[in-house]
C-alpha cells in the first residue's frame, strides 16, 4: 500500500500528470549538477472572510485575489481550526491541532507547549530554502505590537522585517465606534491620508518585493503577512471612496434568530454591540475598504514574481487565520463557530497545475502543511494533523474522505464543530451547554438549529460519532 500511495504521488506530479511543471523545477529532480526546487510564496492575510470577487460577493473589489484563485485552486469550503489567531496559526503553522498545541489564547508560545517541533517554515529552512518572514506570520497583537516580533519563532527563519507605518503611528486619528473595547478588537476605522507605501501593509509589500530580488536566483520559503482587514479598518482614503455608505449591503437577518442557538454559541453582546443601522454600515465599509487596500498589496508582489519569471517555479497559498462574521447573527468579529467565522479563504497555484478551478470539498488550514510538504519533495519529521490536498490540486472535484473540524473556547467551555459538505455541527461543553444542527443545503445561512427536529435525530447521532473522531485528544 504503501508503495502504491509513493507511486501514486510521484504519478501525481510528473508531466504527464496534468500537473506540467517547469522543465528542471520538479521536487527533487535533478538538472545537471544543480537540484533546482520549487519556491514558496506563503501569503497570510489577518482576518479575511471570504467576501472576495472569487468566492462570489460581487460588490467588494478584489481583483488580484481574483486572479490569483484564476491561476490554481480555490477550496469553496475550507475551515479554520480555531477562528482566534494565535491559537489559528500555531495550529496551521506546527501541523497539530489546537488541542495538541494547547494554544487556546493569546499570550502562550506554542514552543513551551511543543519545543522539539519543526514548523512549517523550519522544515524548509532545514532543507537549504532560504526561509524569510516579511510581517505578521505568527502572532502578534494588531495595532499593539506591529513593528515588534510579538509572538515569533526565531528558529523558523533566516531573515525577519517587522514593518511599521502611519496606520500605527497615527492611531490618534482613529473613530472607535465601540469605545469600550480595546482598537485591536473594536470595530473602528480611519481613512488615511497618503500613501500605500507608508501604511504597514504597503511596506511589507515593498518588503516582499525586495527579497524576492534579492533571493530570485536561490530556492525561497517567503511567508508575506498582510495585517489589514484586522481592526482598526485603516486604509489610505480613496480604498473608502469605492464603498459609498449608501450602497454598503448589511447581512441578511431574520427575527428571533437567536432563539434556537445556545448562549455559549453567542460571542457579541448585545447583538452588534448595539450599533444603529448606520454604525453598522459605516463599519463594513471601513473593512470592505481595508480589504481592497490588503488586494491592491498582494497585486503588487504577484506582479513581482511575474515580472522576475518566478512564477512558473512558484507555489502560491493565501491563506487566512480565520473568517470574520460582518453582522450576521447580529455577532462580528471572530470566536464563533457560525459559516462566517469558521470559513476561510484557501487559494493554492502550482506551476503547471489545474488553473481556474474550485474545489467543494471539505478542507482544513492543517492541510497546508502536508501539502506544502509533498509538492516541494520534503519530508515532514513529525506526524502532521493534516491531509495533503495534492489529489484534490490535481482534480478539485476528486472523491475526498476527510470532515473539517473547529474549536473554540469561551471562557472554560469549549464548542467544538464539524462540517461535512452539506451539515454543520456543534456541541458546547460536550453537549451539555447546548447543540446546533445546520443543513447548508437548505440553510445556508444558519438560521435553524435542526438539532432537537425529530427527524433529524439520526443525522445528531452521526455527526455527534464524526465529531467525536476529530477529537482523539480529549479522550
Amino acid at each position: 500500500m504503501m508503495i502504491q500511495r509513493y507511486l501514486f504521488s510521484a504519478f501525481l506530479f510528473c508531466s504527464i500528470s496534468g500537473f506540467h511543471v517547469h522543465k528542471g523545477y520538479a521536487a527533487g529532480e535533478e538538472n545537471g549538477n544543480a537540484k533546482k526546487k520549487l519556491n514558496v510564496l506563503f501569503i497570510a492575510v489577518d482576518d479575511l472572510n471570504t467576501d472576495l470577487g472569487c468566492y462570489g460577493n460581487k460588490y467588494v473589489k478584489t481583483p488580484n485575489i481574483d486572479r490569483l484563485a484564476k491561476r490554481g485552486v480555490k477550496f469553496d469550503r475550507a475551515y479554520t481550526q480555531f477562528p482566534l489567531c494565535s491559537p489559528s496559526r500555531s495550529s496551521l503553522l506546527t501541523g497539530q491541532r489546537p488541542d495538541v498545541t494547547k494554544i487556546y489564547e493569546l499570550q502562550t508560545h506554542f514552543r513551551k507547549i511543543l519545543p522539539d517541533v519543526v514548523t512549517l517554515p523550519q522544515l524548509f529552512k532545514n532543507n537549504k530554502y532560504y526561509s524569510a518572514r516579511v510581517g505578521k506570520i505568527y502572532h502578534y497583537g494588531v495595532p499593539g505590537q506591529i513593528g515588534t516580533d510579538g509572538l515569533d519563532d526565531p528558529i523558523s527563519w533566516d531573515n525577519k522585517v517587522n514593518p511599521k507605518g502611519r496606520d500605527k503611528t497615527e492611531e490618534s486619528l482613529v473613530k472607535n465606534l465601540t469605545p469600550d473595547r480595546g482598537l485591536g478588537s473594536a470595530l473602528a476605522w480611519h481613512a488615511s491620508e497618503g500613501t500605500d507605501g507608508e501604511q504597514t501593509d504597503g511596506m511589507v509589500a515593498s518588503e516582499a518585493i525586495k527579497l524576492l530580488k534579492e533571493k530570485k536566483n536561490e530556492p525561497f520559503f517567503l511567508a508575506v503577512g498582510f495585517y489589514r482587514p484586522h481592526s482598526p479598518y485603516v486604509a489610505p482614503k480613496k480604498y473608502f471612496d469605492q464603498y459609498p455608505l449608501a450602497t454598503i449591503p448589511l447581512p441578511k437577518e431574520v427575527e428571533n434568530d437567536l432563539d434556537d442557538i445556545p448562549e455559549a454559541a453567542i460571542f457579541t453582546k448585545p447583538s452588534h454591540w448595539g450599533l444603529s443601522v448606520a454604525e453598522r454600515k459605516e463599519a463594513l465599509r471601513a473593512y470592505y475598504a481595508t480589504i481592497t487596500f490588503m488586494d491592491a498589496q498582494v497585486g503588487r508582489v504577484l506582479d513581482e514574481l511575474d515580472r522576475l519569471k518566478l512564477t512558473d517555479k512558484t507555489v502560491i497559498v493565501l491563506w487566512s487565520d480565520h473568517g470574520y462574521n460582518v453582522g450576521q447573527h447580529g455577532q462580528w468579529m471572530k470566536q464563533s463557530l457560525f459559516e462566517n467565522s469558521a470559513r476561510v479563504p484557501l487559494i493554492v497555484s502550482v506551476p503547471g497545475g489545474t488553473k481556474g478551478q474550485s474545489s467543494g470539498r471539505t478542507v482544513e488550514l492543517l492541510d497546508i502543511y502536508p501539502t506544502l510538504a509533498e509538492l516541494c519533495g520534503l519530508t515532514p519529521t513529525q506526524k502532521l494533523g493534516g491531509k495533503s490536498l495534492t489529489t484534490l490540486l490535481k482534480n478539485p472535484d476528486a472523491i475526498w474522505d476527510k470532515a473539517a473540524y473547529t474549536q473554540v473556547r469561551r471562557n472554560q467551555i469549549f464548542g467544538r464543530s464539524v462540517r461535512t459538505e452539506r451539515f454543520r455541527y456543534t456541541e458546547w461543553d460536550g453537549g451539555k451547554a447546548g447543540v446546533e444542527l445546520y443543513d447548508h443545503q437548505k440553510d445556508p445561512n444558519e438560521f435553524t438549529n435542526l438539532a432537537k427536529e425529530a427527524t433529524y435525530i439520526i443525522t445528531v447521532s452521526e455527526m455527534s460519532m464524526l465529531l467525536q473522531k476529530g477529537y482523539p485528544e480529549t479522550k
